[in-house]
């Protein structure tokens, strides 16, 4: 019974988190991670070349009960001359009476492949704990022993890599999640890819119309054991270097898993994206997901919020602008 109940409620947290078109991944989904590749890639360290510090809260299906909840804080800064990378992140995620909280030191060795371009090499490692609430939880037995009456902790290992290429107007990167941990979540009895490897591959572009208006094109890709593959298509706006304007579409498609479910088009959403130099140092960040899935007759939609602040003035006119 015990293992029963730990695989019902980390089945339950796997299947919801990320987004309603992820039915088998359990890292947070952001629709804003297209300002902030440290969300995605440790090889994005340092790009920026300045101290960057954001935070982001995303509440996802607002009306229902138990609803995700995340929370992160990051940042990353470069030194020696650009070579290297440093950066950090900090997760809270909330689902009910599940809760992951974790966080992840995060290096990257910068190379200089051509006159304005460079590739980032990097590695994240820390540990991840997952929780389950007991006291929260309304059992249909409620004297059975096996449910918790406090909170039943899991702790794992973690560690990261990615690779990301860049150049003024173009990057592209590839990184691989939670190459560690799994058996250690085996040792407590649970049998399921909760842990399993994640593989992100993202690139965009930047295109400049005028001196006013700019476009940036961009996609995601993520693929995990059990999962269908997701990916997100990105388009946003810049006009006068200071406002960014745009959205996404998410949706799933069947490449590499087999045995999944056939009805894969009803579990799509949009996202209206705004972005904001508020100041020279402090950038503000809005997104507005809707579901195309069965959920949006139930008007259960996504809030997210950002905010970003350099230890530095940003400079408009800085020849290698880091619009990515």
């Amino acid at each position: 019974m015990k293992r029963t109940f730990k695989i019902t409620c980390i089945t339950l947290l796997v299947a919801v988190l990320a987004t309603g078109g992820s039915f088998g991944q359990q890292l947070p989904q952001f629709s804003q991670y297209i300002f902030n590749g440290l969300h995605v890639n440790p090889g994005y360290a340092g790009y920026k070349g300045e101290p960057y510090l954001q935070s982001t809260y995303r509440s996802q299906w607002v009306s229902f009960p138990g609803a995700p909840k995340t929370f992160t804080v990051t940042a990353d800064m470069s030194a020696n001359e650009g070579t290297m990378g440093f950066g950090f992140s900090l997760l809270s995620d909330q689902l009910g009476p599940a809760s992951t909280t974790g966080g992840l030191l995060t290096y990257a060795y910068r190379i200089q492949t051509g006159a304005k371009s460079h590739l980032g090499l990097g590695v994240s490692v820390g540990a991840s704990q997952y929780s389950i609430d007991g006291t929260m939880l309304d059992p249909n037995d409620p004297n059975d022993p096996e449910i918790p009456q406090g909170t039943v902790n899991m702790f794992t290992p973690n560690l990261n890599s990615g690779l990301f290429f860049h150049t003024p107007k173009f990057y592209a990167g590839f990184s691989v999640y939670n190459m560690i941990g799994k058996r250690a979540l085996e040792k407590e009895d649970i049998a399921l890819a909760y842990h399993d490897f994640h593989y992100y591959l993202t690139a965009g572009a930047l295109f400049e119309f005028s001196d006013v208006v700019a476009f940036k094109p961009s996609f995601l890709v993520k693929e995990v054991k059990g999962a269908p593959t997701n990916y997100d298509l990105n388009a946003m706006f810049l006009f006068y270097n200071r406002i960014w304007l745009g959205g996404s579409y998410r949706s799933n498609m069947k490449i590499w898993n087999e045995n999944l479910e056939e009805n894969l088009s009803n579990r799509n959403a949009v996202a209206a994206i705004i972005e904001i130099f508020a100041t020279d140092r402090l950038r503000l960040g809005y997104a507005y997901d809707h579901n195309l899935n069965v959920l949006q007759d139930y008007r259960s939609n996504s809030h997210e919020f950002s905010v970003g602040y350099y230890m530095i003035p940003r400079k408009a006119t800085m020849k290698n602008q880091r619009w990515f």
